[in-house]
Parts: structure tokens; sequence; C-alpha cells
């Protein structure tokens, strides 16, 4: 350890090369989702003009160099000299890290994004990144090439004078990206989420690379659309979406919600426009009010005894979808990624005009009211049987000793990080799993038949169901309000099933298992998917494996194609005899798998992927699948 420490060695980066050297720290990864964060900071300054109310329209185009544009119609970015640092307002906001309108001064009132960050951010990480502004009559316009100026502010034309607002250009460096590729699904989600929490505001994202596809998300409707939208795929429990409005201390708060007839609940919590998946106080604010106004009022109107108990918050909010939109003027974040609010005003804001309103509504629905306090008092009586189930499963087990599933073939290692645990489907392919792993490490755990559908089904048949017991045992978290992560018993938790209809449909009802009541198995990474082989290919006693049609048809193209090839397409796992299955699908060396990520950014949507494909409702389930048949590459009929 020669290396000299010394204050020689202290750096000192200027400008934006802070951003350059440590992009993570500010756009939290240089993957996919770093990548199209990119837009949504542009974006974002844009929507702060919007709230601001000086900009109606945003203009997102994916262009066919994968460059992207934002054009808004707001005031435009200020042209005029800094004084402090003696350049043009724009090429601060541009170079200069914090530096922009959401510090004070009466810029904006409320604000999104990184708040003075973004802007210069995107220009630090981009290849080249131009700028042009319309305003009083003139067309400004400015280069930069990664961080850099690369050319200086200038009047480029003349333009209307009722013409106003900034149009952003600019180009992922390819230095900085493991990827630099758009996916449209992924900026549609974002944006039609933002047009949801912005009435009034149109947003239209075109992508003009090879498909060509334009979409415009324009709702007056505000939240109360983005409610009756997310319950598109459930039946609601009446017709209308209950909205409150209001400010207090500061805090002015939306909230919409419509109850259905599932039995799980979807609340999504925004501030400002940016999403808290952790809650908050807002969330916190919203509980107090539901569950205080509700069993009042039903006391207060017979719906329940007085020696009835009180419904509790997780009862009442059975089957509800809501969205609370809170605007806020300095709002304090608890950590770095800005996942939950901590403005004690924000818990009394909410609470306050939720109270009040919905008090109201009660009053002038009594339809309504009974309908909720019906079904509140159905998941109270589910909710005790599952209890009831839940302790006695713990009782056995204190009794037992942590007894395991008698058909779980455990691994003899009892460190939770070198332990995976194979989900299996089929007695037979258990049997080949059995033998084929390495007893030390693998746990195998064979399903019979397809486990229950979670998203039609309440706690306590939940909890009576024998495939889920064995998983909720094995895995040894619990499930719901009773999971705990430091209980793990295995890292990597591998759904195993066969490659046709039936093996996606099986794989498809364990996520929706895990996502309802496991989700930060999937959050912290400990989920995959194994990829057994489609096809077997024999020549001259020489074995190859294809994962796929276009594998097959190379590795065809490389032997030949004759007929001393015998090709076997594999319909099941139990096809494999223990040798083949270790190869091919378990061996860490040379296994394929694919690790289940879950963003946290467009919830919401994954919400509703979950409730069409797997809940009671035909129509919207036939629409998702012609939308996306085309997407599929490998379909075994």
């Amino acid at each position: 350890m020669n290396a000299e420490y010394g204050a020689d060695q202290i750096q000192i980066l200027e400008g934006l090369e802070a951003v350059r050297k440590r992009p993570g720290m500010y756009i939290g990864s240089t993957s996919a989702r770093g990548l199209h964060h990119l837009v949504y900071e542009i974006v974002d300054n844009s929507v702060d003009e919007a709230l601001a109310g000086v900009c109606t329209q945003i203009d997102v185009q994916i262009n066919s160099d994968n460059s992207i544009t934002v054009i808004d119609n707001g005031r435009g970015i200020p042209v005029g000299i800094q004084k402090k640092s003696g350049l043009p307002a724009v090429e601060v906001v541009f170079t200069v890290l914090h530096a922009g309108g959401k510090f004070g001064g009466g810029g904006y009132k409320v604000s999104g994004g990184l708040h003075g960050v973004g802007a210069s951010v995107v220009n630090a990480l981009s290849e080249w990144l131009e700028v042009t502004i319309y305003t009083e009559g003139k067309v400004y316009h400015q280069r930069y090439e990664r961080g850099k100026v690369a050319s200086e502010l200038e009047i480029i034309g003349d333009c209307p004078m009722d013409q106003h607002g900034t149009k952003i250009t600019f180009m992922p460096d390819k230095e900085i990206f493991e990827e630099t590729v758009y996916d449209y699904d992924t900026l549609r989600i974002r944006l039609q989420e933002t047009a949801f929490l912005t009435k009034a505001l149109k947003i239209t994202l075109r992508d003009d690379r090879e498909e060509k596809i334009e979409k415009t998300f324009h709702y007056e409707g505000g939240i109360q659309e983005f409610v009756t939208y997310l319950n598109k795929g459930k039946a609601p429990l009446y017709e209308n979406v209950i909205y409150c409005e209001g400010t207090k201390e500061n805090v002015y708060v939306e909230v919409a919600m419509q109850h259905n007839d599932a039995y799980t609940e979807n609340i999504y919590t925004f501030v400002n426009n940016i999403n808290t998946p952790e809650g908050g106080t807002h969330l916190t604010g919203f509980k107090n009010a539901l569950t205080k106004t509700f069993n009042d009022y039903a006391k207060k109107n017979k719906l329940l005894k007085d020696s009835d108990p009180a419904l509790s918050g997780e009862d009442i909010r059975e089957g509800l979808t809501a969205i609370i939109s809170v605007k806020i003027e300095e709002p304090q974040f608890e950590g770095q990624t800005k996942q939950k609010l901590g403005n004690s005003e924000a818990r009394v804001a909410v609470d306050s005009i939720v109270s009040e309103q919905l008090t109201y509504y009660l009053e002038q629905n009594p339809t309504v009211a009974k309908a909720m306090c019906e079904k509140s008092i159905l998941a109270q009586r589910a909710r005790a049987a599952a209890r009831k189930a839940r302790e006695l499963t713990r009782r056995k087990t204190a009794l037992e000793g942590m007894a395991l599933p008698g058909k779980l073939a455990d691994c003899s290692n009892k460190d939770p990080e070198k332990c995976e645990i194979y989900i299996v489907e089929g007695d037979s392919a258990g049997g080949s799993a059995k033998t084929a792993r390495v007893r030390d490490t693998q746990a195998i755990l064979p399903l019979r038949g397809k486990i229950l559908n979670v998203e039609k089904a309440r706690l306590d048949k939940i909890y009576a169901n024998a495939e889920i017991k064995a998983m909720i045992t094995a895995f040894g978290t619990g499930i719901h309000e009773d999971f705990d992560i430091t209980k793990l018993r295995y890292h990597k938790i591998i759904i195993m099933t066969d490659a046709d209809v039936d093996g996606a449909h099986i794989s498809t009802l364990l996520l929706t298992f895990l996502y309802r009541f496991m989700p930060e198995l999937i959050k912290q990474g400990h989920v995959y998917l194994a990829q057994p082989p489609l096809y077997k290919i024999e020549k001259n006693k020489r074995i190859w494996y294809a994962y796929s049609d276009p594998e097959l048809n190379q590795i065809l193209s490389d032997i030949g194609r004759d007929n001393n090839n015998k090709i076997q397409r594999y319909k099941g796992l139990g096809e494999m005899d223990p040798e083949q299955l270790w190869e091919t699908t378990m061996d860490p060396e040379r296994r394929i798998l694919l690790r289940v990520n879950m963003d946290e950014d467009v919830t919401s949507e994954l919400d509703l992927t979950f409730t069409i494909l797997m809940g009671d409702q035909v129509e919207p389930r036939r629409e998702f699948i012609e939308e996306n048949a085309r997407k599929v590459q490998n379909l075994d009929i």
C-alpha cells in the first residue's frame, strides 16, 4: 500500500464533472431506469409550469435516432443575464447544479423533479443537448455537449408575440448508459399517470421510430378518471367515484376513491406529482379519516350494533382503489429517494378535509354507505377466520419445532444467502429435480396442480389452501402484515414450470400470490423464473439445447439441416431425466434465470395488469390480449 493520500489527492470536480463521474448518485442508476429518468426530469420541469398555471400542453417525442424532444407552452426558460454569474439564466439552469426557480423567490409555489438539479443532470449525461426558447417575439437557441457549452445563446429567428415555451432535445450518452434505447410503454405509463394527476394538462407522446405511434393523454376529471381507469378490470361497488378536495394548513389536497368487488386495497399517494410508494403523513391522515368517519357513521346509523366490534381500517379498505394527491410548498421527504412524505401538516390537512367531506357524502348517499358497510363486515369476519387459521398454524409450528412441509426436500446448508428453493410444477418434475439437485444448497418444493388465484380470494381461503401454506412455511417470512424478510430461508426463490401455456399460467398464479402478499421478495430481487429449453437437438451423438425458435434455427444453420437431426420438442419438465434437467435448468454454471423486477415508478399500472389478467372481468382481459398478442414470440397452442 504505497499510494499517497494527502491534500493533493483530494479532487475537486468542477461544473458537471461530478455528475458524469457518479451518475448513480443523481439518477439512481445507469440502467434502463436511469435512462428513462432523464425524460421524467425534463417533463417534470414542464409540469411545474402547468402546476403554476402557465402551461397547458407538453409534447414528448422519441425521435428516429433515439434522441428525445420535449416541448411545452410554458413561459420559456428565462434568457436574461443572471446578475450573480453574468451568464444567461438558461445557461445557468443547464450548467450549474442546484440552480433553478425552485429555491424560493416566487418562481414556483410547488414543484417536483430533482429540485433544481434536473436540467443540469440531464445535460451532463447527454452526448449533446439543444434548447430552443420562444419568448417576446424571439426564438433563442443554445447547444451543449456532455454538459459543456458548445455554442453561445443566440437569437435564431422571430416568432409570434403570443408564442411562448421551451423545446429541449437531448441524446443520452452511450459512454454513461448501459443501454440507450427508449421503451415506448415505460414512457407511456409515466406520462399517462402525470396527465391524470394534472387535470386539464394535455400530454402527447409520439414515437417516430419504426412503428410511428402517437397517443394523447388529457383528463379533465383528473384523479377521478385515474380511479375509474384503475378499476376497469373490477366491478365497482357503487357507481360514482368519491372525490374530496380542499386546502388547509397551506396544503392543497385531492382524494378520489371507489370500492370494488375485489379483496385487495390499492392506494397510491403523490406529493407535487411525485409518487411516494412508501406513503407517509398524507397516507396516515387518509387512513385515520376513513376509519374514524366510517365507524362513526355505521354506529350512528345502526349499521353496526353497539355490541359489535369497531371495523378496522383494513376491513374498510378491502377492495378500495384510492388516489391521494397533495401539493405542498416545502415537501420534506424521508430518504434521498423521496419515497415517503414527512410533513406533519399534510397529515392534518388530509385527515381534516377527508373527514369533513366524507361524512357529508355518506349522509347524502345512504345506499353507498350501506354497501361499503356490508363489504367491510364480511371482510371483518374473513379476517377473524384468517387470524384463527394463522394462530393455529403458529401453535402447530411451536409444538412441532418449525415443522416444514412434508413434500419439501430441504437443503442442508443453513445460510440463506447460499440457499435457493425451486418451486416445481408437478410430482414428476419434482422427482427429477430432487434427484438432480445439489443437496447442500438447492431445496425442491413440488406443487400439485394450479394454486389458488389469490386475486379472487379472501385471506381465510388463502390460509386454508394447502399449496400456499406449504410455500409460506417453506419461505419462513410469513405473509401480509406478518411478513418479516429477515426470516427468509432462501435468497433465491426460483419458479420452474413447463415451457407451455399451462406452465405460464402457473407462473402467473405464483407471481400474483408473491406480488399481493410478499411484494418485498420481488422488490429485493429474490424471485426468479427458470428457463428450461424448448428443444433438444441430437446429431452424431452430440447434443444441443435451444431455448427459443431463433436459437433452434441458428443451431440447425450451424450444424446443417438434414435427416440425421433428431429434434425433440420438450412439452414438460417431466420429460427430462435428472441429468438433462440439471445441465439445462439447474446447474448454476450453465442455467438461465430471469430475475423478476418491479419498477415502483409504475406500480399503479402493475396492479392494473394483475387485476385484468387474474380478476373476474372478461372484457378488459380480452382487450389486453388483443392489444398485446403481437408481442408474443413463442406461442404454444
